[in-house]
């Protein structure tokens, strides 16, 4: 088949191995494994979300609202927004890709940092554009040197706070400063896929600041604290021309009804989403602790995973696949000698770091 040089170029996103992959592989039984390497909630769905979906079973023979006006009301109540500034996604990554398509061509470029979310590379990648990557500091985002890498052609900016798979955050002063400095053309895509994980005083007020930076985008996803993964749903933030732009490469439909339904609901789910940071703070706690136990160094992380320096990851990896642990390699992010470790509950946490001492010790 004949395609472009730069789709041919494309590395495909490789996801966490799934459980039933792993039990088929290693005979084990899917009960004895334990998944910690995609980010996902441990505690599952939130239970209004699930009556949600309970009682929308009926209507999947019909086409979800293209215009998700349920979902859109929700999110607008609770961020004070309009709804002409809010984007629906089949998950974030959907509304980083929308992004990409309206913005990016071949001959303008997009910057994000070393070690940053590979979807940001992928997406600009599929757009026939140029990928900048801004050398990191301390596994973060350098914003000085990512500024020094904007070009006349750069028309997005890729920022995740938290970072994924780094764990590292920027701070709100840094984080403004950067804004005003950033040309009004160039869109500055702020991905917080892990916020709702910050305790209150370390969230920037992003949300304040679509009113002064019109070419700022907040991407937002219900795929973590929220527990609605398998669902596929997330949002984006922006002023009305932004929103307007990425509606007009929306398909038709991204957002199913289920997901519609039970992502409008957990918005509501205070009590869900308290348990699930609460969960999540001692469950780092407590796999942090584990590794200082082992004398293994980590990036201290502000989100729902740790990544943490075994060495030689890619063994380390298939010997903890062995033992039906599931955690992820980060090579790819040019990290070869760390594990990315999702956070779980408290007995998924022990089994991890009891197979890790296991495996080191080998």
């Amino acid at each position: 088949m004949i395609a472009p040089d730069h789709i041919r170029a494309i590395a495909p996103y490789q996801p966490g191995k799934p459980i039933a992959e792993l039990a088929r592989e290693m005979g084990l039984a899917e009960a004895d494994i334990v998944k910690l390497a995609s980010n996902e909630n441990p505690l599952g769905v939130s239970p209004k979300a699930r009556a949600a979906i309970a009682g929308s079973l009926d209507a999947l023979a019909l086409y979800p609202d293209g215009n998700g006006y349920e979902l859109k009301s929700a999110i607008a109540r609770k961020y004070g927004v309009g709804l002409d500034q809010i984007v629906l996604g089949n998950g974030s990554n959907d509304v980083l890709e929308l992004a990409a398509r309206a913005l990016l061509t071949p001959g303008t470029s997009a910057v994000y940092a070393q070690h940053a979310f590979a979807v940001y590379p992928l997406v600009t990648q599929a757009c026939g554009a140029t990928g900048i990557e801004a050398k990191a500091k301390h596994f973060g985002h350098d914003l000085g040197a990512m500024r020094a890498a904007l070009r006349p052609d750069t028309r997005i900016v890729f920022i995740a706070n938290p970072n994924n798979p780094t764990g590292t955050l920027l701070g709100a002063e840094e984080l403004r400063g950067f804004l005003e400095a950033v040309p009004a053309e160039v869109l500055v895509v702020l991905d917080e896929a892990y916020v709702e994980f910050l305790p209150e005083a370390r969230r920037t007020p992003s949300l304040d600041w679509l009113k002064a930076f019109p070419n700022l985008l907040i991407s937002r996803t219900f795929s973590k604290a929220y527990g609605l993964a398998g669902l596929r749903v997330g949002f984006a933030l922006a002023q009305p021309e932004v929103a307007d732009l990425l509606n007009r490469v929306r398909q038709p439909f991204n957002v199913n009804s289920l997901a519609l339904k039970a992502a409008a609901a957990a918005l509501d789910d205070h009590a869900f989403l308290a348990e699930s940071k609460r969960v999540n703070d001692a469950g780092r706690a407590q796999l942090t602790a584990g590794f200082e136990r082992l004398g293994l160094d980590y990036i201290p992380s502000w989100g729902n995973f740790v990544a943490v320096r075994v060495g030689e990851a890619g063994k380390v990896f298939q010997g903890l696949l062995k033992k039906g642990v599931i955690v992820r390699p980060v090579a790819n992010y040019g990290m070869p000698d760390y594990l990315r470790i999702s956070i779980g509950l408290p007995e998924q946490n022990a089994r991890c770091l009891a197979a890790l001492q296991e495996v080191l010790a080998e």
